[in-house]
């Protein structure tokens, strides 16, 4: 018997590697494939429907209006379903839903959210896109957090097995367009306007956190940013670029309550950040379960040159990277929250580049829970940042404007095949409180 090796006598006495209990998670588990389940451990594939809603000086800006979603909302919540898709980020008309303080009108509202539910969808409900109801004015409202926390309270209360929320979309981008680029809203050009519409926007976001959490205490809380960086190609220090590539954090530095850098500390406080209002931010992070959404096109990156031309430098450090400083800075769990390219051609390889990035991020040991293609269908004049009534179709959506699939709708599909059944945090069964057998076996 001596001269015999172990692995003989298991094959001779257990069999040649089927083994009984493989199928309860050996040899035999899952591997993590087939269409996502309608379960909150599993990990958030999701689309959106594009829900911009500025005020620009062509008038108002509704992206629902102009890809046809109120006309087409139906077609467009069984397009998800189909695709296997069981998330979705969806923007609730704010300026049609509440046309006056204390007035609310839900009449789209409910349809459209009572359609999600009989098709088992789960919407992250995104509530402030870019814009406010004529009557609440602009970003410079001192009022409006408040205006918005009441809105958002109507809104929890009305919808109750709703859980997810994004209280106010892309802060930075919302106060740079609005308030230091003149293209939005208020379309003011200076550095006071611009931290004016910050702090109004992250102090309606926190408002918003507690108001949702009254009606539901287990809330979760995606806070989407643009994520960005400006490469600087000019030798010596430049205090601008340095100064740029630290604002691009400032948002969630007031909701999250993390002491910003000096200098940008100065430039709030220069431009009307009061120390009152500044301790009051740093009184630490709103209620529910924060997730820190990430939001990245390949235009975010910018090379700058000596003569302050600026281009696009899409993947010189791409979403792995550049989010990865995010999550070092504030440790939160992380969520893809949008991306695509306007070449329907190039966006399935987009798209498995991303997943990649997701893939050696998770890798990593960072906490990434879900994943967004943006948005559903083609949007319009987004190459342009909405500042101009030109009807151009920006070929970035998962279907045309006719609900065609084009081909990264193809694409995504292979991959919820290939991963969806994936835990939002890997090897997380063990932590659900249920009697089903330890099946999944996948890192990914």
């Amino acid at each position: 018997m001596k001269n015999k090796s172990f692995l003989q006598h298991i094959k001779e006495q257990l069999g040649n590697g089927e083994f009984s209990g493989d199928e309860f998670g050996g040899a035999d588990g899952s591997t993590g494939q087939g269409l996502p389940k309608l379960s909150e451990s599993n990990f958030m594939f999701a689309t959106g429907i594009e829900c911009s809603y500025p005020q620009t000086v062509d008038g108002r800006r509704d992206e629902m209006l102009e890809t046809g979603h109120y006309e087409h909302w139906e077609k467009d919540f069984q397009l998800i379903a189909d695709l296997g898709l069981k998330v979705v980020r969806y923007g609730l008309p704010y300026h049609l839903v509440n046309p006056a303080r204390g007035k609310y009108d839900w009449s789209f509202a409910d349809k459209a959210m009572n359609r999600m539910k009989e098709l088992g969808l789960i919407p992250i409900l995104d509530l402030l896109h870019f814009g406010v109801p004529d009557w609440v004015g602009d970003f410079q409202n001192p009022e409006m957090p408040i205006l918005f926390a009441e809105y958002v309270a109507a809104v929890a209360k009305r919808y109750p097995w709703v859980r997810c929320y994004t209280p106010v979309n892309e802060i930075f981008v919302t106060a740079k367009f609005s308030g230091r680029e003149g293209v939005w809203n208020e379309r003011l050009k200076s550095d006071r306007a611009f931290v004016t519409a910050l702090k109004h926007c992250a102090a309606a976001s926190i408002l918003a956190c507690h108001a949702i959490v009254r009606e539901r205490s287990d809330a979760i809380i995606v806070q989407n940013e643009s994520t960005e960086y400006i490469h600087e190609l000019r030798g010596g220090i430049k205090s601008e670029g340095l100064l740029d590539n630290q604002l691009r954090f400032i948002a969630l530095d007031l909701i999250y309550a993390k002491q910003p850098d000096a200098q940008v500390l100065l430039f709030m406080m220069d431009n009307g950040l009061t120390r009152e209002e500044f301790e009051w931010f740093m009184r630490g992070e709103p209620p529910g379960y924060q997730i820190m959404g990430s939001d990245y096109y390949g235009r975010n990156e910018k090379i700058r040159l000596r003569d302050g031309t600026c281009m696009e430098a899409s993947d010189v450090l791409g979403w792995y990277l550049i989010t990865h400083e995010y999550w070092r800075r504030y440790h939160k769990p992380v969520m893809h929250t949008e991306t695509n390219t306007f070449d329907a051609k190039e966006n399935p390889v987009w798209l498995w580049k991303q997943w990649t990035n997701i893939i050696r991020m998770r890798g990593d040991g960072v906490p990434v829970l879900g994943f967004t293609w943006y948005s559903l269908v083609d949007q319009i004049d987004w190459d342009i940042g909405l500042s101009h009534k030109k009807g151009t179709v920006n070929e970035c959506g998962l279907y045309d404007l006719d609900r065609k699939p084009r081909p990264v709708a193809a694409a995504y599909r292979m991959l919820l095949e290939e991963f969806g059944q994936i835990k939002i945090v890997p090897h997380g069964e063990m932590f659900d409180v249920t009697d089903s057998p330890a099946m999944l076996k996948v890192d990914i």
